[in-house]
């Protein structure tokens, strides 16, 4: 998800945060030096840990904590990456003092923490890259499962509308969602069964109040 940064490059200044392990890959490539020291500011986030962003006028604190994930694709070594729960893979739950959301665009699975740390949450904005396991494959555009590839599906009894009910969540929305994925589509049925069981679907220029 790094490249994204490439395309605010034409000397904007802005403040970036990132895990330890997400600046050394941009350290240690050249590429990303586009994104000028002398105006853009890194700053190292500790995970668990409550950092008040740095610009004048925001309120906001951010807290990054450990998902199950893997690494990403082209850090990958072998046809197996281990999937596990560390700083590789985070979520973040943003603060004004009043009000917190949580934001996790990947997810390979909902541990107790995760569940514990979600429970009676206000919003939760969460993964929904594919709708089953083997959507890619039946799909003919990849040979991976989605477990293969570090997401959870959205149904089916260890996706994750199984995996909320029961967390008193009040808003989940589902992004990062694959173009593959049919709950994309606003009439068609896998969108009716997350509609019916809460769930929202993100969309270009959605605007969220809490």
């Amino acid at each position: 998800m790094i490249a994204g940064l490439l395309t605010m490059r034409e000397r904007q200044p802005f403040s970036l945060y990132a895990t330890r392990r997400v600046l050394d890959v941009l350290d240690a490539n050249p590429v990303f030096e586009v994104l000028a020291r002398d105006i853009v500011q890194r700053h190292e986030i500790t995970l668990d840990a409550p950092c008040h962003l740095s610009d004048a006028e925001s309120r906001l604190t951010v807290e990054l904590f450990a998902v199950t994930g893997k690494v990403p694709l082209y850090l990958e070594t072998n046809d197996a990456p281990a999937i596990e729960t560390n700083d590789q893979t985070v979520g973040a739950a943003i603060s004004d003092g009043r009000s917190t959301l949580f934001f996790i665009p990947g997810c390979a699975a909902m541990t107790p923490a995760l569940r514990d740390r979600l429970r009676g949450a206000a919003l939760v904005l969460f993964d929904g890259t594919l709708w089953s396991d083997d959507e890619m494959i039946t799909a003919g555009l990849d040979p991976k499962t989605g477990a293969r590839m570090g997401h959870m599906s959205v149904s089916g009894p260890g996706g994750t509308m199984a995996a909320f009910e029961g967390l008193g969540v009040a808003r989940r929305i589902l992004i990062h969602i694959n173009n593959s994925n049919p709950v994309l589509l606003a009439d068609s049925p896998e969108r009716a069964v997350a509609t019916a069981a809460g769930w929202e679907v993100a969309y270009d220029g959605m605007e969220i109040t809490l």
